[in-house]
């Protein structure tokens, strides 16, 4: 069951400080002096954590709850996969390398305390609650493990941030930064801690065991700590609480929610808190804005049907570019002739909506995503839509095992199993062992299956970095697809008249040792009275 907003506010500065005394306690408010006396109360703190706050006029307080799907949509921007196409949303800058500690984009709402503290609080207090031992112990380790969730989201952005365990006054609030070693470990020791105290679950609703070792699993493989993720990775697999949901295309509609694949998922009610911004992926002839559009690089990625890259395959036709490929490709991706919400898609024509260089909201590119939209008309309003935005799912944890393995030149037969249960889901033929038997063929292979796999999802940015690849990816022109040619209405035909002429969105540069890191915004350096140093070339 969906958690449902509440409009209590766990804000510590509303809880533990007054501005004045009144004779009588307010009667519908709460406090730190009459809160946490019942179970309902203690219930309402864990689930505004995870579900956020409402203002006064009942509408849900931006970046409240513990994660945002808009915010998992945009971190591909910051990578290879995607291109943000308008600088005020905050993600240009990151993607393109020209962000700074004044222009930092949405690294402002990335470096935030807010959940911390709020984690923090609970912690504190929950103790105070008649919740009976074994209900209070799982609550401890939920808030646990979302604590542990924001603190390795900084980790991985930021580098080495402040771990603070406890609230703190505005006197003792200049804490120095702790390292990435130390802010990993303690996340590490955090989830091994919560993990034992919960008990797998299906969906994602809630912090569940395999959520905690899904988190852990990750933190692993960012520290390239392969036998870690080996054993992690194998004790949710052994678990046999998940599997691959038997239809990539349509895992991720509001009508399959919750299902056997989705380890960790922020959930949302429609109009009472509605996800408000599935419309930015939309083309813009559907009325979207096309705020997140996918690159070039990213539909190259995508083998043909025969299992062989493009630059390897006989059936592949440059003139024909998304015929026979991996049906991944479209699931997830709306491109020039594809059949979308009953018309072909015409991003090609000057005078169509979806001309690059027409209209505003039209693609750079000219492809959309359409993964969550396989059927826009299947949603009464697309800007309020109760539709569950998935942050981590079996899949990955399937091609994390297989990578670890490969990593460790341990090449047996599930490291070719694990990846087969998820190339086969998707319609793909399994791996060819005599193609791909060494470890260097092996890894190139199981990298791509983690992009294709997961693209749109948001977690492009964190691979390229742990793989050190960023430099060789994030730098140069990000191109869309072939810009002259013509689209039939009637058929989808796409005839080119040039094999070589793309549609261009910008210009990134990566530079080693700086971008691997976001600046830490300004505001933050200049609040910390001197305690906090800013990053390496920045």
């Amino acid at each position: 069951m969906k958690l449902r907003n509440i409009t209590i506010a766990l804000s510590v500065a509303t809880l533990l400080f007054s501005c004045q005394k009144l004779d009588q306690e307010p009667l519908d408010a709460y406090n730190a002096d009459n809160f946490w006396k019942t179970e309902a109360e203690t219930d309402f703190a864990v689930t505004g954590l995870y579900s956020g706050t409402r203002g006064s006029d009942g509408k849900l307080a931006e970046g409240s709850a513990w994660e945002d799907g808009t915010q998992i949509f945009y971190m591909d921007c910051t990578s290879d996969n995607s291109n943000s196409d308008f600088p005020w949303e905050g993600f240009q800058a990151l993607g393109n390398g020209t962000a700074t500690p004044t222009n930092s984009g949405n690294a402002e709402s990335r470096y935030t305390y807010e959940h911390i503290r709020r984690a923090n609080y609970i912690l504190e207090n929950i103790e105070k609650s008649p919740v009976n031992a074994e209900k209070k112990k799982r609550l401890i380790a939920e808030v646990r493990v979302i604590r542990a969730y924001k603190y390795f989201d900084m980790a991985t952005l930021f580098g080495g941030v402040p771990i603070v365990t406890k609230t703190l006054t505005t006197e003792n609030s200049f804490v120095p930064a702790n390292t990435q070693k130390e802010v990993l470990e303690f996340v590490e020791k955090e989830l091994k801690e919560a993990a034992a105290d919960l008990s797998y679950a299906k969906g994602g609703g809630r912090m569940s065991k395999g959520a905690a070792l899904g988190l852990l699993a990750r933190c692993y493989a960012f520290e390239k700590k392969y036998q870690d993720v080996i054993n992690t990775t194998q004790e949710i697999i052994s678990s046999a609480n998940y599997k691959l949901f038997d239809d990539y295309a349509t895992l991720f509609e509001e009508a399959n929610e919750n299902n056997s694949e989705v380890m960790m998922n922020i959930e949302y009610l429609v109009n009472i808190q509605g996800y408000t911004s599935l419309g930015i992926m939309l083309p813009n002839s559907m009325g979207g804005w096309g705020s997140i559009v996918p690159t070039q690089s990213l539909v190259d990625a995508y083998e043909t049907a025969d299992g062989q890259t493009i630059s390897e395959s006989k059936s592949y036709d440059p003139a024909n570019p998304y015929e026979k490929r991996d049906p991944r490709l479209a699931a997830t991706i709306v491109y020039p002739g594809a059949l979308y919400n009953g018309k072909y898609f015409d991003p090609l024509n000057p005078k169509s909506e979806d001309y690059p260089s027409g209209p505003d909201n039209a693609s750079s590119t000219a492809y959309n995503y359409k993964k969550y939209i396989q059927n826009p008309s299947s949603y009464a309003n697309i800007w309020n839509v109760g539709t569950n935005i998935i942050v981590m799912r079996y899949a990955e944890m399937l091609l994390l095992n297989a990578e670890a393995k490969i990593e460790l030149g341990i090449i047996d037969n599930t490291v070719y199993g694990n990846i087969d249960l998820v190339r086969l889901r998707a319609k793909m033929p399994k791996v060819d062992k005599a193609v791909y038997s060494g470890q260097n063929k092996l890894r190139e292979l199981v990298r791509r299956e983690l992009r294709v796999e997961l693209a749109g999802e948001g977690r492009r940015r964190f691979d390229i970095i742990r793989w050190g690849i960023a430099k060789d990816v994030m730098n140069g022109p990000v191109n869309g697809a072939l810009s002259k040619g013509t689209v039939d209405p009637k058929t989808g035909k796409v005839t080119y008249t040039s094999l070589t002429d793309r549609f261009f969105s910008e210009n990134r540069t990566f530079k080693a040792g700086k971008n691997e890191l976001w600046p830490i915004p300004q505001a933050v350096i200049d609040n910390s009275k001197g305690t906090l140093k800013q990053n390496t070339g920045y």
